[in-house]
């Protein structure tokens, strides 16, 4: 078994201890292997090894493996900071948007969908740290824009996302978890109608993927805990 294929299984193994500690099925929990400046190679590897999502923070990335057929056997998520002007080589290359955090990044979304006559699957992004260094929605407006995104007909909300802050010690970001899920249920006791569609919460990486699963997390981004520490960068986006 190759390193890739030890670290892959390693994480899966972590991530059903966990649900079972919370009392949960494991497999209400999916593994998003956050592929961040990975090569063509190493995501096939990646899928072969039992990886089903990838996620892609980068447009230049996702559109160059989309091009290079790297993500065959999984399906793929969007999960970095989305422009506006990039929208339309996202919207519909992808499954899911797990980083819609604005009004008008929804807006987009559902104007480039209209144009391809799909609906577009998202999540929405809450800023749960209330960190300025960081993107997301606060958490007071999720509601609102939620209800933006009922209204839209090209979108399809399927539930929240959110990147808290560096952890100070083991469990340091259980409370901003716990937050966040709170504010997922509380989304959906409000929109009786759309229940079955909001069933998505993103939350946790390498460093504290276990305690997001503890507290409700169904998609996990993991990356370093995979592929190791990231290699630089060569092309800016």
């Amino acid at each position: 078994m190759s390193p890739l294929a030890e670290n892959i299984a390693k994480v899966k193994e972590a991530i059903v201890r966990a649900a079972r500690e919370a009392g949960r099925d494991p497999a209400e929990v999916t593994l998003v292997a956050a592929t961040k400046v990975q090569t063509s190679d190493t995501i096939r590897a990646a899928i072969a090894a039992g990886v089903t999502v990838c996620g892609e923070n980068r447009v230049q990335e996702l559109t160059g493996h989309l091009d290079d057929y790297a993500y065959d056997g999984a399906r793929v998520h969007f999960i970095g900071h989305l422009q506006t002007n990039k929208v339309k080589y996202v919207v519909g290359r992808v499954d899911l948007i797990e980083s819609v955090d604005s009004s008008r990044l929804l807006e987009a979304v559902d104007r480039q969908a209209e144009k391809l006559g799909i609906v577009q699957d998202i999540l929405l992004e809450v800023n749960i740290g209330r960190e300025e260094s960081k993107g997301g929605c606060m958490p007071e407006d999720i509601p609102a824009l939620a209800r933006l995104a009922l209204q839209a007909e090209h979108v399809r909300l399927r539930g929240l996302m959110c990147i808290p802050p560096v952890a100070e010690g083991p469990g340091g970001n259980r409370p901003f978890f716990q937050e966040t899920h709170q504010l997922f249920v509380d989304i959906r006791n409000k929109i009786e109608d759309n229940k079955s569609d909001i069933n998505c919460l993103s939350m946790g990486m390498s460093g504290d993927y276990e305690d997001a699963v503890r507290e409700g997390a169904t998609l996990v981004r993991v990356g370093t805990a995979l592929f190791g520490p990231r290699p630089p960068l060569h092309r800016p986006e």
